[in-house]
């Protein structure tokens, strides 16, 4: 089987924001950045996922990606991905634009319906059902692009939108309507599955499926093995996830270096 896509093969950080000071995170995104990381990513969560004490260090997305604009000057940022429920879409459109301009138009806009509950219990958010989040956000990426072309300055450019899930029916519907990149946890017989699926979405919705970016988590193990079968399968982004309380970057390099050997 041949590789399915053209796209460039990326390597992403996902910084996840858990258990440590921010004085590591900002050295670990300084190191990431040096050894060449295409993108690198942070969460949208108000907690800790898992690792250690789930009431323990984290620090707030955003005010996060701010701080990265500033800081980097190469690699492109965002979160993997943004929870559609916890800002006004036209404010988090501004919220956008403005990290594009503070980078340089280096800003991934990645969105997903949200899934965490403690999330939404603990800072008054209604968690409601999986599928009336979905149709929040189906209701709100229209907003947030229609915000995008009335605000002053504009973004400096198109801002690609990332989304992220596998729901076959409603959120790859959205990819094809939406998206410049498709995010999934995926192995390879369900990226192959999906990417199918999509492609059915896409003709619905004239749009040509090649377009769009397919980006996945990186699975544990040799990327020598791991990532051909995947790259073949029409993956292109490939997503170290690490957390804290110290960013071990081994990982990161292994993957790194088979990007180089291709």
């Amino acid at each position: 089987m041949g590789r399915v896509t053209n796209h460039p093969v990326r390597i992403a950080l996902q910084l996840q924001q858990q258990h440590a000071e921010y004085a590591e995170i900002r050295r670990t995104v300084t190191a990431a950045e040096e050894l060449g990381v295409d993108i690198i990513f942070n969460w949208d969560h108000f907690y800790p996922l898992y690792g250690g004490d789930p009431d323990g260090k984290h620090f707030e997305c955003w005010t996060m990606l701010g701080a990265l604009a500033e800081q980097t000057s190469r690699v492109e940022i965002g979160a993997l991905v943004t929870c559609n429920s916890y800002r006004n879409p036209e404010l988090l459109a501004d919220m956008a634009r403005t990290v594009d301009h503070i980078s340089g138009g280096r800003l991934i806009f990645g969105i997903g319906s949200g899934w965490f509950q403690k999330d939404y219990d603990e800072y008054g958010y209604d968690f409601g059902t999986a599928g009336g989040r979905l149709n929040q956000l189906r209701a709100d990426l229209p907003r947030i692009e229609s915000r995008w072309a009335k605000l002053n300055p504009p973004p400096t450019r198109r801002i690609p939108v990332m989304i992220g899930g596998g729901g076959e029916r409603k959120t790859l519907r959205l990819v094809a309507q939406h998206a410049d990149i498709w995010h999934s946890f995926s192995n390879v017989e369900t990226l192959q599955r999906k990417s199918d699926i999509l492609a059915k979405h896409c003709a619905d919705v004239g749009r040509d499926p090649s377009a769009i970016v397919r980006s996945v988590g990186a699975p544990m193990g040799d990327p020598a093995e791991l990532g051909p079968p995947l790259l073949e399968a029409g993956a292109s982004v490939f997503t170290v996830g690490e957390g804290g309380p110290r960013y071990n970057l081994d990982r990161l390099r292994s993957w790194l270096d088979w990007r180089d050997s291709l």
